[in-house]
C-alpha cells in the first residue's frame, strides 16, 4: 500500500515538473512561431504589392494596345500622284455647277426656212468648201469662234435626196483662234478627242427627239440635234453672240447606216 502511494506521489511530481519546465519552452516556441507566421503571411502587404504588379501590368497593356491602336486609327496619308484626276470628285463637281450657274442664259436662236433650195445649192457650188460629203455615221462640227467685229452669227444649209440631224453648241471657253475649222469624226467618243471640249461622256439618244445631251462644263446647248428636212427646202437661222466663245455648228449624219449625204452650207457674220 505504501509503494503505491509513493508511486502515486512520484508520479504527481513528475507531472508538475513537466508542466513547470516545459510550459516556457512551449510558449516560447508557439510566441516565436506565431510572430513569424504573422510576419511571412501579412496579407494587408501581400495584397498591396501583389496590386502594385497588377497596376503596373495593367500600364504596360493599356500602353500597348494604346500604340497598336493608334496605329490602327491613324492609317498613312495617301500619296498624291502627280496628274491625278480629281474631276469626279464632289468638290468638281460642285465647282462645275457653280459654273453653270455663272454662265448667262441663251436666248434661242432665230430659225426659218425658205422654197429657193436649187438657188443656194447653184450658188454654193462655185463657192469653194460650201458642198461637202457627210458619210454614214459621221459627225461634221464646223467651230465658228466669235469676232469682235460682227455681233451675230449666220448659216443656211440644204442636202441632196435625204435629211440631216442640225444642231448649235456654244463653247464658252475663251477664244484663242478666228479661224472658222471644220471637224469630221466616226462617233460621239472620237468627236471628244478631237475637239478636246468634252469634260464627260456625251450620251446618244435619237436624233429625231433631239438627241445630244453635253457634258462639258464649258458647253452650252443653243439648239439641240434635230433631224431636218433640208432636201425639200433650206434650213437658216442666226444667233447674237452671248460673249466670247466658239460656236458648234453639228451636222449629224450618225443615225443613218448606208446612205451618205451631200451636204451644201455657208456660215457668215452678220453685224
Amino acid at each position: 500500500m505504501e509503494r503505491i502511494d509513493a508511486t502515486s506521489e512520484l508520479q504527481s511530481r513528475l507531472s508538475s515538473l513537466s508542466v513547470s519546465a516545459f510550459s516556457g519552452i512551449s510558449s516560447r516556441q508557439c510566441e516565436n512561431q506565431a510572430a513569424d507566421s504573422l510576419q511571412n503571411t501579412d496579407l494587408s502587404q501581400t495584397l498591396s504589392q501583389d496590386q502594385v504588379n497588377m497596376n503596373e501590368t495593367t500600364e504596360k497593356s493599356t500602353k500597348l494596345s494604346e500604340v497598336f491602336e493608334g496605329n490602327d486609327e491613324a492609317p498613312a496619308e495617301p500619296v498624291q500622284r502627280e496628274g491625278t484626276d480629281e474631276n469626279n470628285s464632289p468638290g468638281s463637281c460642285q465647282l462645275s455647277a457653280e459654273i453653270k450657274a455663272q454662265m448667262p442664259p441663251l436666248d434661242p436662236p432665230t430659225t426659218w426656212t425658205s422654197a429657193t433650195l436649187k438657188e443656194l445649192k447653184a450658188k454654193l457650188r462655185g463657192e469653194k468648201d460650201s458642198v461637202v460629203t457627210v458619210y454614214r455615221g459621221d459627225i461634221m462640227t464646223v467651230h465658228v469662234p466669235t469676232v469682235p467685229e460682227a455681233k451675230k452669227v449666220c448659216w443656211e444649209f440644204a442636202t441632196d435626196g435625204y435629211d440631216i440631224g442640225f444642231g448649235i453648241y456654244f463653247d464658252w471657253t475663251p477664244v484663242t483662234s478666228r479661224a472658222i475649222t471644220v471637224h469630221i469624226s466616226e462617233s460621239s467618243d472620237d468627236e471628244d478627242e478631237e475637239e478636246e471640249l468634252e469634260a464627260g461622256p456625251v450620251m446618244n439618244g435619237d436624233v429625231e427627239k433631239g438627241s445630244k445631251s453635253q457634258a462639258n462644263s464649258n458647253l452650252a446647248e443653243i439648239l439641240p440635234v434635230y433631224r431636218q428636212d433640208s432636201h425639200l427646202s433650206v434650213h437658216g437661222g442666226s444667233h447674237e453672240f452671248p460673249g466670247e466663245g466658239t460656236y458648234l455648228l453639228k451636222f449629224d449624219n450618225s443615225y443613218s447606216l448606208w446612205r451618205n449625204k451631200t451636204l451644201y452650207y455657208r456660215v457668215y457674220y452678220s453685224a
